[in-house]
């Protein structure tokens, strides 16, 4: 009896014993919490706001063909570029692609004779993106190209509305058969830009308005994240990092891997992570999305962003640097070699981040105080343009701010032209008028019936000078209604009841000619969010 009870009880600790060791082994408590990767970082205060790719990715202008040689350029955050491409061309589909060589056609005689529209992306995107903006249906070739381009026109003296989708390579076009647009749209969109500022076409294709443009000079008061709260933010244990400075004054922290480098008086960092090379391709979407996870968790963004393709590597493969460049007041910001502000660039490794670039800078969301200023245009802007230094080089010539540091925390935002180089990079073409020049009348302008300021219910009032709605006097949320979504033009839907319900293009034209000849749009209106 007593040796059964000893067999039994043996049997039962080793059974025991056999129990607590699968335990061990497979169910230990938190065996994998201890386990960190390179890209986790502490989980500080989130800082600015955060974004979708849906956010940072549209065309940087919308240039309207006329017919007749006749164009003008709509520009992020104008009234009508929202209602061509938010209201009449993102909830279309397009589908049935077929595939043809760049010169299935005559682009120059398109661009001279035919009304339509095109929606630009330099350097272009991915289809996988720009799936994000409208609705895309193709096979797997079309998929996995890069579009620079959209053109949707109506054929001269037919009824046929085409749409091509222009590859980033230069060589293949792919034409929609099967786009849900009808005439009426594409006399609606050429409708929608019949009274903005009419543009030339240089002979290399770029595009300058043939009359001054009004534009807006801003003063912003702004705060600064500290490098300590980036420190917190960007490294896995801060307290392992240690402090330097080097010759310029710079700060930079490092853990022995990581660095992060502190300039310009506290209000720039360069940020490295080191990887390891690795042979696999880049894509460029992926990229993209890793990207703007990145900015959410460190650092947040300070208004609106455009994603910028960076030029791609000599190889031909997507480029390892993703660009955002940011917008204010529906004018991209661009940096200068004395003042480093407006874009956010990061550098990937197959997904894995490995430098980061920004401002350290959070704009107040009330401009403190806004002047009108004027851009040339016409001769003036030719003339500057073909004694550029390198003319050879431009690939775009855009309306922009340049931002100016002063004191007290605040910066100041001038207009400028900004020219677009070949490899990327911007550069002031020109500056505006001197503050309080205005310039004189066109013929077309002083014989256009009187237009100045209109209201809210559609109705001319008496205006300034001939300033229009937009000017800058009368707002003072350029940052704060830009980022919304809210309009902070006054009186810009003037005028829209003629043209809202999908009116041809001459009536749509009667009716901004009755009650908003003279409105400029571009300036104040919101981006689209």
């Amino acid at each position: 009896m007593i040796e059964r009870a000893k067999t039994t009880l043996l049997v039962l600790l080793v059974g025991l014993s056999l129990l607590q060791s699968y335990l061990l082994a497979y169910s230990m408590p938190g065996l994998g919490a201890t386990v960190k990767t390179e890209q986790d970082y502490i989980n500080a205060e989130p800082l600015g706001e955060e974004a979708s790719v849906e956010d940072v990715v549209f065309p940087e202008e919308l240039v309207i063909h006329f017919g007749g040689d006749k164009h003008t350029v709509l520009y992020p955050g104008s009234t009508f570029y929202d209602m061509i491409l938010k209201e009449r061309i993102q909830g279309r589909e397009f589908k049935g692609f077929q595939r043809n060589p760049v010169n299935v056609l005559n682009w120059d005689d398109v661009r001279r004779n035919d009304i339509g529209v095109e929606l630009r992306f330099h350097n272009g995107i991915p289809v996988d993106l720009l799936k994000k903006l409208l609705k895309v249906q193709g096979d797997l070739l079309f998929l996995n190209e890069t579009i620079d381009r959209i053109w949707i026109f109506k054929t001269k003296d037919t009824e046929d509305v085409r749409t091509f989708f222009f590859t980033a390579d230069g060589e293949k076009v792919y034409e929609s058969a099967q786009a849900d647009l009808t005439v009426r749209d594409v006399q609606d969109y050429v409708g929608f830009g019949e009274f903005q500022t009419k543009y030339i076409v240089t002979a290399d294709g770029i595009y300058l308005p043939d009359k001054p443009m009004q534009s807006v000079e801003m003063v912003f008061p702004y705060e600064t994240y500290s490098p300590d709260l980036m420190q917190r933010n960007l490294f896995f244990d801060p307290g392992t990092t240690k402090a330097l400075e080097d010759r310029n004054g710079s700060q930079i922290f490092t853990d022995g891997k990581r660095g992060l480098q502190v300039e310009q008086n506290g209000k720039w960092i360069t940020y490295t992570n080191p990887a390891a090379s690795q042979s696999k391709d880049n894509l460029l979407g992926d990229n993209v999305y890793a990207s703007v996870e990145f900015v959410n968790e460190h650092g947040g963004w300070d208004g609106v962003h455009r994603f910028v393709n960076a030029s791609p590597d000599k190889d031909g493969k997507a480029a390892k640097t993703i660009m955002f460049q940011q917008y204010l007041n529906n004018y991209p910001v661009i940096e200068t070699r004395n003042f480093q502000y407006g874009t956010i660039r990061l550098t990937l490794q197959q997904g894995t981040v490995t430098g980061y670039t920004r401002s350290l800078i959070t704009l107040a969301d009330k401009a403190k105080s806004r002047q009108a200023r004027w851009l040339p245009g016409g001769e003036d802007l030719l003339k500057a343009f073909e004694h550029y230094e390198r003319r050879s080089e431009a690939v775009r010539v855009f309306p922009a701010l340049q931002a100016q540091p002063m004191e007290d925390d605040e910066l100041r935002f001038v207009p400028v032209w900004g020219v677009l180089l070949k490899d990327g990079t911007n550069d002031v073409l020109l500056q505006a008028y001197p503050a309080g020049y205005t310039p004189p009348k066109t013929e077309d302008e002083t014989t256009a019936p009187p237009a100045g300021k209109t209201g809210t219910d559609g109705k001319a009032t008496d205006g300034k000078d001939g300033k229009e709605a937009a000017d800058a006097s009368g707002n003072d949320d350029a940052k704060g209604n830009t980022v919304s979504g809210k309009s902070a033009v006054s009186g810009e839907t003037a005028g829209m009841d003629a043209i809202s319900g999908g009116t041809a293009a001459k009536g749509t034209a009667a009716g901004l000619k009755a009650g908003t000849m003279k409105i400029k749009l571009g300036n104040n209106a919101a981006l689209p969010r």
